[in-house]
């Protein structure tokens, strides 16, 4: 009788093992099941929703005031350049030498305007996308909550990095949060 308890203690040791692996595998199973991603594409929220909307268009007023009074100051150069190059064969050189450098001096002024133009168009857009990136993370947060999501993940866009190659629309979640984006910031 001795050597069957041994035999029944070999057989109980990996029976009771593989009890618990099956148990593991089981809790793994149900915690992969109830793991939900989804992904979010930020460029078309900005894009889509009423604020972002609202403020992109005053951005874009804000660069176009901006070209127009860069595009008067470009006729004023090109009218400047015409009228030196008619008038080049009747000056002296004193004079030639006065007027290139007075319009080499406007060239530079012109393209100082617009460097700084650029500056501050770039500071601009990203002071919007700082901005705008904190609400709609914010938004992703609570519809991500509700849903029972446990990571998004930005899957990018045409326009920016795309992260995710690949996704069910299902777990798209770009609408809901344009919609959490829109009921949060309409004011």
């Amino acid at each position: 009788m001795h050597t069957m308890g041994i035999f029944w203690g070999r057989i109980t040791l990996p029976l009771a093992a593989a009890g618990i692996l099956w148990l593991i595998s089981l809790s793994v199973v149900q915690a992969a099941e109830t793991f939900k991603m989804g992904v979010v594409d930020p460029q078309a929220v900005l894009e889509k929703s009423k604020a972002g909307k609202k403020a992109l268009d005053g951005l874009k007023e804000y660069v176009t005031t901006r070209q127009k009074l860069l595009s008067g100051d470009e006729e004023d150069l090109r009218n400047t350049e015409k009228t030196l190059k008619e008038q080049i064969a009747k000056l002296s050189d004193t004079e030639k030498k006065e007027k290139e450098t007075q319009f080499r001096t406007k060239v530079q002024e012109y393209q100082k305007r617009a460097q700084e133009f650029n500056q501050e168009l770039q500071g601009k857009q990203k002071e919007l996308v700082d901005e705008y990136m904190k609400k709609i993370s914010s938004a992703t947060k609570t519809v991500a909550e509700k849903s029972g999501f446990a990571l998004v993940v930005d899957k990018g866009s045409e326009q920016t990095v795309k992260i995710v190659i690949y996704n069910k629309d299902a777990v798209d979640l770009t609408d809901q949060v344009i919609k959490e984006f829109d009921r949060v910031n309409s004011k």
